[in-house]
């Protein structure tokens, strides 16, 4: 397959191979075949996925307007004795130490598994800091097909930018741009690999519209399924709470003229995400459960977390001991660890159809479908969102995340008016013009606009961080008047 260049004159390599990324992402099985699991002795699975991100944000050591950018990483490593800087060596350690994880086990004979989804601000910066070894660890479990069939990729958005208030057409370029990335550090047999999504915040777009879109955007990129947050879906028979989380649903994306796209979604479970994943509470709470039937065939359900792989004492200190107690005990016996893409992989073998999944759609979408005539467009939407809205307090088109009581749209006018001033001038100067994806000054701009959108720059709402946020639009906007 086609290696593209990490880097095109200074600038990671976020554009102008999607031809190359969609010859990549294809539909054949690619875990299953490597399979060591006896499927028909399992009564129930459990997967955990490990979540890791570093912005880069402009030099605190530097006037601000005149700041070299730089991995948040690389300030804290430069200063330790600041907050909880000191933390940054483990952090360092936490990025790379699946790449020991994994061949341990597999040497002990177990049968390990684990996915990951590292931000793409994350991988920037930790190449442009050269940490080599944290890349030959990754590379290591990524590539070799001794361990690969262990490690399962998830895609994700460049930027780390939250999809239910970033403009489609940029969260589009975030998730390209991530493949682009990924492809060039690892390959693209290794971009072929990855199935699933793994969304920022774990943010989840609710307004009919901008799902639609957020939806066609992961088809049209080759996902075939995606991670999402108990709390953020809904039935669509009557808008209940989910049912059984331990299998998969379909989640439907309809718009406001009655289009409809489906994408399998994987449920994460509420609870403190870090200390369920840092206890491996999936393998114990797997245990508990037998066989249930989808679509008349038996099949094992499936427990499924995701937590920050770094953040916090439990998974600095307590996860590593614990992973690799819950691997050895539970390698070869009913109750495995495996990855999501084998697992779906195993019912599409036995048979089980997508149409069994039980169907869900985003949070307060079954009140909107109660009052619209199905197609009757834009305006309309329009008009039954805002009736709501006047009807009903806790209605809202802000999307669900990781946490129910965080907003991403209120109080965060500060940040949000000068994201969505750089993104209309980026659609009206660079896309609506159709400059070439190849051109130096589109990348300069396009590496410029996605790192605007970082959430870390909205999730305190004020202070530094909101302060970095606006420079970089600042320098975006200053970028686009210049050179288009």
């Amino acid at each position: 397959m086609t290696q593209l260049v990490e880097y095109v004159d200074g600038l990671p390599n976020l554009s102008g191979s999607d031809d190359v990324l969609a010859n990549a992402m294809g539909n054949c099985k690619v875990f299953l075949p490597e399979s060591t699991i006896d499927w028909d002795k399992v009564k129930s699975a459990y997967a955990i996925a490990l979540h890791m991100h570093q912005p880069i944000i402009p030099n605190p050591d530097k006037p601000l307007n005149q700041a070299e950018k730089i991995s948040y990483l690389k300030y804290m490593m430069d200063h330790p004795d600041i907050n909880d800087n000191h933390n940054a060596p483990v952090f360092r350690n936490c990025y790379k130490r699946m790449g020991d994880f994994i061949p341990d086990l597999i040497a002990q004979g177990k049968e390990p598994r684990v996915m990951l989804d590292y931000s793409g601000t994350l991988l920037h910066g930790m190449r442009k800091m050269r940490l080599d070894d944290v890349f030959d660890n990754l590379r290591k479990i990524t590539c070799n097909p001794n361990y690969s069939r262990c490690v399962e990729w998830l895609g994700s958005a460049w930027g780390h930018p939250v999809a239910p208030s970033t403009p489609v057409q940029d969260y589009r370029l975030h998730v390209l741009g991530w493949q682009h990335f990924f492809a060039a550090l690892f390959g693209t047999e290794a971009l072929a690999r990855i199935k699933g999504f793994s969304p920022s915040e774990m943010a989840l777009p609710n307004h009919p519209e901008v799902f639609y879109e957020f939806v066609k955007t992961l088809k049209e990129t080759g996902y075939h399924w995606i991670i999402v947050q108990e709390h953020t879906v809904e039935h669509i028979e009557d808008g209940r709470g989910l049912d059984y989380p331990h299998r998969p649903h379909r989640l439907i994306a309809k718009n406001s003229k009655g289009q409809k796209l489906t994408i399998t979604a994987i449920i994460k479970t509420q609870g403190s995400d870090t200390k369920l994943i840092g206890q491996m509470q999936p393998y114990y709470e797997a245990q508990c459960l037998d066989r249930i039937e989808l679509g008349g065939i038996s099949v094992p359900p499936l427990v499924t977390q995701i937590s920050d792989g770094e953040n916090g004492g439990v998974m600095m200190n307590e996860f590593p001991g614990k992973y690799h107690e819950a691997m050895g005990q539970s390698s070869g016996t009913s109750t495995p660890a495996v990855n999501v893409t084998e697992y779906l992989e195993y019912l599409d073998s036995k048979g089980v159809k997508k149409d069994s999944f039980p169907a869900i759609q985003p949070i307060m979408q079954h009140r909107i479908w109660e009052k619209f005539k199905d197609g009757s467009g834009p305006d309309a939407l329009a008009g039954v969102v805002k009736q709501l809205k006047q009807q009903q307090s806790d209605f809202h088109m802000e999307g669900g995340s990781w946490t129910n009581n965080i907003s991403w749209i209120k109080n965060y006018e500060k940040m949000l008016k000068p994201m969505e001033q750089v993104s209309a001038e980026f659609n009206q100067k660079v896309l609506a013009k159709g400059i070439n994806l190849s051109e130096q000054r589109f990348r300069n701009a396009l590496y410029h606009l996605l790192l605007t959108q970082t959430s870390c720059f909205r999730y305190w709402g004020e202070g530094e961080w909101v302060d970095y946020g606006r420079e970089l639009c600042r320098r975006t906007i200053e970028i686009l008047d210049n050179d288009f």
